[in-house]
């Protein structure tokens, strides 16, 4: 019996619809040139073409320093937004698995037993009657045979659901990574601007110093004094708003790795060991915008959309359900074995729709319209993300240039302190030439390390903004996300 039953849900499976209603799909057309911006803001593109762009240099190769490198290893361990995206690619694979199990009838296993007394008055023999009904079985029930696609096409919706929140979550774990990289770097940043506030709280202690004896030996003037005080004040404040930054910064780390950070792996300042890459070559747009999750995330988005259609368009068709079962009945327990108690029962139904108010109609036009979405959504993902890229490339352009101008910068105004402290102390200069030469080399210095930040958080945009490559860990492969579901 149990064969019987196999073999004609293999003969239904093999019926049911092959194909979907579903509108033929076709990638919509690039909205974005076929190369990237060129112009003074941008490289030459160099004339061999590296072997290893940084669309697929997987981030161990790309963050070179050791620490980074831990906290990184660490973030995709224990974030929680890096867990929730996890979750959601299983849950995404479950929700797939139950739309596809309408493909196939559910049969079930029965055994009733009804047992009916019957007073005589109603017995129809004259006497109380006692019957006793037992039986025993296998079948399904109300199970749509998909002639028209309509269920295909959910279950098609259903996987493009799965394959598009799997790409959410590669997309999280590389902004995830960027996003540690860039808090490390503000941290290390913000070290070295609280080092030098400090230093020059030292030095300019110590020419407060000299020039309060200066003015007690009758030397200075008062306002010498004066003036020097508030660049001991101006360092004092800086050293509290450095202070506080850095204890926020250290917050923000412990957040986005989810755990405390170890303190040795906590920078001191900035380094310029953090990326092994030279040469940006990101390649043509194509290359780049296939790399990035976010645009197959899309485009998964906008095929189950087109799945979308053809279940709409399959409503306006009749629907044919069966019902059907195998056992055997007897009006004896022990009967339910003995020849001739076989039973069975076949009951298809067959409906379509007459007259629904336009339900169908509608539902069918929402489709429509949100598959236009989906197009436009996607459009505007290619259109966003070859921005990104050529935003990154021109300041990776100009960039160097900056940190060279700034460098010379801090050199020259420091030459400047240094002389204008001579000839003050030779009394060829007031104290206010001296105040003016030394906020201009605190100032350069301060820009100095923020022209230094800028370049080392560029290199961590062209990584994110080029969809920079995965390193999975043994953990994450054993996660669901890299369990692709049966697809028929």
């Amino acid at each position: 019996m149990i064969r019987i039953i196999g073999l004609i849900s293999l003969l239904i499976a093999c019926l049911v619809g092959c194909t979907t209603m579903a509108p033929k799909y076709s990638r919509p057309a690039s909205p974005v040139p076929a190369a990237w911006p060129s112009g003074p803001s941008y490289l030459k593109p160099p004339a061999k073409p590296s072997d290893k762009l940084a669309t697929n240099v997987p981030w161990r190769e790309f963050f070179v320093h050791q620490d980074l490198q831990q906290l990184i290893a660490l973030a995709l361990d224990n974030n929680r937004n890096l867990r929730i995206a996890a979750l959601n690619i299983e849950k995404a694979r479950a929700q797939y698995q139950i739309q596809r199990s309408d493909l196939f009838p559910k049969i079930n296993a029965a055994a009733n037993a009804d047992m009916t007394r019957l007073p005589a008055d109603v017995s129809g023999v004259g006497v109380d009657a006692t019957s006793h009904q037992y039986t025993l079985g296998l079948g399904f029930s109300s199970y749509e045979l998909d002639l028209f696609g309509r269920i295909r096409s959910l279950k098609d919706q259903a996987l493009e659901q799965f394959f598009a929140t799997e790409q959410a979550r590669r997309s999280l774990q590389i902004s995830l990574t960027a996003e540690v990289a860039n808090i490390y770097l503000i941290l290390a940043a913000d070290c070295e601007r609280l080092k030098l506030a400090k230093e020059t709280l030292v030095s300019q202690r110590a020419s407060y110093e000299l020039i309060r004896k200066r003015f007690e030996a009758g030397i200075s003037s008062a306002l010498d004094v004066n003036q020097a005080q508030t660049s001991v004040d101006v360092a004092r404040v800086d050293i509290a708003r450095y202070t506080t930054q850095v204890a926020q910064d250290k917050n923000a780390l412990d957040l986005v790795v989810g755990v405390p950070v170890p303190e040795d792996l906590l920078p001191i300042g900035l380094t310029e060991s953090l990326s092994a890459l030279k040469d940006v070559s990101p390649g043509l747009p194509s290359q780049v915008l296939l790399s990035r999750p976010d645009i197959p995330q899309g485009e998964y988005l906008l095929k189950g959309a087109n799945a979308n259609i053809g279940a709409a368009r399959a409503a306006f068709f009749p629907r044919i359900t069966l019902t059907s079962a195998l056992g055997t009945t007897s009006a004896e327990l022990t009967g339910l074995f003995k020849p001739g108690s076989f039973t069975w029962t076949f009951a298809p139904q067959i409906s379509l729709p007459i007259f629904d108010g336009g339900l169908n109609q509608a539902n069918l036009k929402a489709a429509e319209i949100g598959r236009d979405i989906a197009v436009a959504q996607y459009e505007r993902a290619i259109q966003n993300a070859f921005r990104e890229v050529a935003d990154a490339l021109a300041e990776r352009g100009t960039i160097d240039d900056h940190v060279a101008a700034r460098v010379s910068l801090t050199n020259a105004t420091s030459e400047s302190y240094r002389l204008s402290k001579a000839r003050y102390q030779k009394g060829a200069d007031s104290y206010l030439v001296v105040l003016d030469s030394q906020r201009s080399l605190y100032t350069a210095q301060q820009n100095l390390i923020t022209a230094r930040l800028a370049r080392l958080i560029n290199l961590v945009i062209i990584y994110r903004v080029l969809g920079g490559g995965e390193e999975p860990t043994e953990k994450q492969e054993s996660n669901a996300f890299n369990k692709v579901p049966v697809v028929d």
